[in-house]
């Protein structure tokens, strides 16, 4: 009986593995096909290059046709389709799968959030949650997953590796990328697109840039402007305030070649073109030594530098310029990248323009009533356009050339007709030209695994001329400003061990300023030409270890012209106590022989009162800061709390770089002034939103020791400054944003109640009071932005944007001062500045 029973046994295991083994026997889709044409009476259509390697499960001879077709859909990459009960095609065409993944760091399989998984070809894409899952459905099966991350290495795979299969995704380790993710921080802050890095600086990475609001375009000058610190007291890109300090004193570079302008229509649009700008990289405090000027900031840019394996561009238009960019791969070792950018400000005066031109033109001579000249006989021209190129050459994968061209240039034709002496009708044009001309090289070289250098060398060119005919007084006054400027530098990085650095390096710059002033009736010309020679020496050790972080540094500067040596010590330390909390402190030494001069008397038509000058060590010293601040950053369950208290000091200013609206105005004076306050930064991250609050709190206060009182307000003092954002990814191609500011207003000086003007000599001045005692109205804007992305075919994407600035249309006040009343000289008139109003736009992208 017993052993009856182990046969029984016996029989049925066998049964059932022979079975299982038989379900799981596989054939050549080949012979399937045949036997279920024989079997089931039908015809299968197909091509036999897509099926002659594929190889399937042997089905049960049970199963009946629909079941079998519905399996092969299910298991294999082909398409099965019934055209009638008789008639199967096969193919690959429209084969949409359900694709997965979960990426993890290959450094400590923490999983990774904010990464970007993209579809070739397609709108389509999702960025990772915080398990650094993601998931997309209706994905075609031929199609190429792009899956990147700032820190890590790009990978790319078919989207047939990542089919979802039994409810399993496969797990992607995601490579370090050496040389940068050690420096990154937090890889989703404020908004898709910033990240923190771990010496306190952001990136800025445009090309995967979320939504800011009020923003229709990736704005790089506009977008920084959302990290606490940084401001602007008059909404110009123009006149960037970073951290109480003027837009002189921040240090601009693109791919290596320092930039004196920044803006088109005088400051409101950012002058570089944001599709080949791969990164930017903003520091406020804690600089490598290797970078110097710049008192106040550091504004890094970066093209991309990969030489791409297809022909890459897009185009788009909005209601101020239209623009275009290409990346052309001319074989595997050389790739030339273009973007070119125009406005139609000239031909079309859209809403948009008519909001920038009442902001940007306010008390200048285009839109100031005149006496002689009727409206009717004035007319304005205003266009912009910028341009840039890159060359890019790999010797080899240690050998990398790169060569760059950067064109920024603002025209404005002012035309006054009026009637002469003879009874005819004459016209006279004044003119207003600005342009920044970049050119520089690269060379990048790794020499073996410990050691490599970065030999770069650029020259710049900041022109701006001005021809000004007054038909009043018959007279021609011709103006130019001109910066050129160039400069090499070796930098050479040791590797001395997995954790330590060793940077040094060399750098040689020679700049020239000429300042030129030409009047025809009376004759006059005045032209100064001032050039600069210095040398540096900069070396730095990085450690990174554990939890530990520190970057100390000491950069010697010799100004030959002055037999002058300045030192300027770096630091930037963090300590990571926990996987949430961490405390940092930075402080830096720097210099700065070149600065922008205001001249309210002498400017542009009105509309550009600013013009570089150079340090000359007597009455124009070079500008010296010492910055420290320190603070603690907690981050836990993608809430960042950030706060930081910094105190800074700036000496060897001027008057004439500061526009003082006082008593002070026409001063020759050298001053400083010291800026002490702290940064609260509240951030929440998902992968669906981002909101953050932000609040600076500071105080910024003059030295003038020559003056009465000495100690008065900055003329950039913002005690309070708020920022609020929302971000919200609608859809996966829909996104909104919106998000406000408020901020205290900025100190103006009144006139004296009751002896509102005195007489100086033969001319009458406002007779102003205690300098910067008062204070504005709080500034106040609320704006907001929609993206919707969309497929225009296989090859072309688009995304259509909306933008409102300033959606509630408040009147905010960013500057006043005060004039001799023309009709009654014994006292003095206000004159408002206003700020943007109400201002949409709109703009349309296409890519490939």
């Amino acid at each position: 009986m017993n052993r009856t029973k182990y046969l029984v046994i016996l029989f049925s295991v066998y049964s059932f593995f022979s079975f299982g083994f038989q379900s799981q026997e596989s054939i050549p889709l080949l012979n399937l096909i045949q036997k279920l044409e024989a079997q089931f009476d039908v015809k299968f259509s197909y091509s036999v290059d897509d099926v002659h390697s594929i190889s399937v499960s042997k089905p049960n001879e049970t199963d009946t046709l629909h079941s079998i077709i519905d399996a092969l859909n299910a298991t294999t990459l082909l398409n099965f389709k019934f055209l009638n009960e008789r008639y199967i095609t096969i193919s690959t065409i429209n084969k949409t799968i359900s694709i997965c993944g979960i990426l993890v760091s290959e450094k400590n399989k923490e999983p990774l959030l904010g990464a970007s998984v993209l579809i070739s070809h397609s709108t389509k894409g999702v960025i990772t949650d915080i398990s650094g899952a993601f998931n997309l459905d209706e994905v075609g099966a031929n199609k190429t997953v792009t899956i990147s991350f700032l820190g890590f290495e790009t990978q790319v795979f078919k989207a047939s590796d990542l089919r979802l299969l039994q409810n399993t995704c496969k797990t992607i380790t995601m490579q370090v990328k050496n040389e940068e993710l050690n420096q990154v921080l937090i890889s989703k802050f404020l908004t898709t697109g910033l990240q923190k890095r771990i010496d306190g600086s952001t990136i800025l990475n445009t090309e995967k840039f979320g939504v800011l609001p009020g923003l229709t375009e990736p704005d790089i000058m506009q977008s920084i402007q959302a990290l606490p610190g940084v401001e602007s007291v008059n909404e110009s890109i123009a006149n960037i305030n970073v951290r109480g300090g003027t837009n002189d004193q921040n240090l601009i570079l693109w791919d290596h070649i320092k930039m004196y302008h920044s803006g088109h229509f005088f400051g409101l649009i950012s002058a570089y073109n944001p599709y080949l700008t791969n990164k930017v990289t903003v520091t406020k405090n804690g600089t490598s030594s290797e970078f110097s000027d710049g008192v106040s900031s550091t504004i890094n840019m970066s093209t991309k530098d990969k030489i791409g394996k297809v022909f890459a561009g897009g185009a788009g238009i909005n209601l101020i310029h239209a623009d275009a960019f290409l990346e052309m791969p001319l074989s595997k070792k050389l790739a030339l990248h273009v973007s070119g950018r125009r406005s139609f400000t000239d031909v079309f005066n859209s809403p948009t323009y008519d909001t920038y031109f009442e902001r940007s033109f306010q008390d200048s001579e285009l839109t100031t009533n005149s006496d002689n000249i009727s409206e009717s006989n004035r007319s304005s021209e205003f266009f912009f356009y910028d341009y840039t190129a890159k060359l890019l050459f790999d010797l080899n994968e240690n050998h990398q050339f790169r060569a760059n061209i950067i064109g920024i240039n603002n025209h404005l034709d002012y035309i006054e007709s009026y009637t002469n002496t003879d009874g005819e009708t004459e016209s006279k044009t004044s003119r207003l030209k600005q342009q920044n001309l970049g050119v520089g090289t690269h060379w990048n070289a790794v020499w073996n695994h410990k050691f490599t250098t970065n030999f770069n060398a650029f020259y710049s060119k900041y022109h701006v001329d001005a021809v000004d005919y007054r038909i009043e007084t018959d007279q021609k006054l011709t103006q130019a400003n001109e910066v050129i400027e160039t400069g090499v530098k070796l930098k050479t990085k040791l590797k001395i061990n997995k954790h330590l650095h060793l940077i040094t390096g060399y750098q040689f710059s020679e700049i020239g300023i000429l300042n030129e002033t030409t009047v025809s009736a009376p004759a006059y010309e005045r032209t100064k030409k001032d050039v600069l020679l210095n040398h540096a020496l900069f070396s730095e050790i990085e450690l990174r270890k554990d939890k530990t972080y520190l970057r100390l540094g000491v950069r010697g500067n010799y100004f030959q012209k002055f037999n002058k040596v300045l030192v300027e010590p770096r630091l930037n330390f963090r300590q990571k106590f926990s996987d949430q909390l961490a405390i940092k402190v930075l402080g830096e030494f720097k210099n700065q022989s070149a600065n922008q001069k205001i001249d309210f008397q002498d400017d542009f038509l009105g509309v550009e009162n600013r013009r570089w000058i150079l340090a000359n060590d007597q009455d124009i010293p070079i500008s010296v800061s010492k910055q420290v601040s320190a603070g603690f950053e907690f981050n836990q369950n993608n809430w960042l709390l950030d706060i930081e208290g910094f105190y800074k000091l700036v000496d060897g200013i001027t008057v004439s770089n500061q526009g003082f609206y006082n008593n002070f105005q026409y001063v020759n004076a050298t001053g400083s002034y010291t800026v002490k306050g702290g940064e609260f930064l509240l951030n929440k991250t998902s992968h669906k939103y981002s909101t953050w609050l932000s609040y600076t709190y500071s105080m910024n206060d003059y030295e003038f020791k020559s003056f009465t009182p000495s100690s008065f307000p900055n003329n950039v003092d913002i005690r309070h400054s708020v920022s609020l954002a929302f971000n919200y990814d609608v859809l996966s191609n829909l996104k909104i944003s919106i998000g406000g500011i408020w901020r205290s207003g900025q100190p103006y000086t009144k006139p004296v109640e009751g002896n509102e003007t005195v007489q100086n000599g033969n001319n009458t001045e406002v007779n102003y009071d205690v300098p910067n005692n008062e204070n504005l109205s709080d500034f106040m804007r609320l704006d907001t932005s929609i993206k919707y992305n969309f497929n225009i075919s296989n090859t072309f994407t688009g995304a259509l944007s909306a933008g409102v600035i300033n959606i509630t249309n408040v009147k905010n006040s960013i500057n006043r001062y005060y004039e001799v009343d023309p009709e009654d000289s014994s006292s003095a008139i206000q004159i408002d500045n206003k700020s943007l109003g109400f201002t949409p736009n709109l703009s349309l992208r296409m890519n490939f």
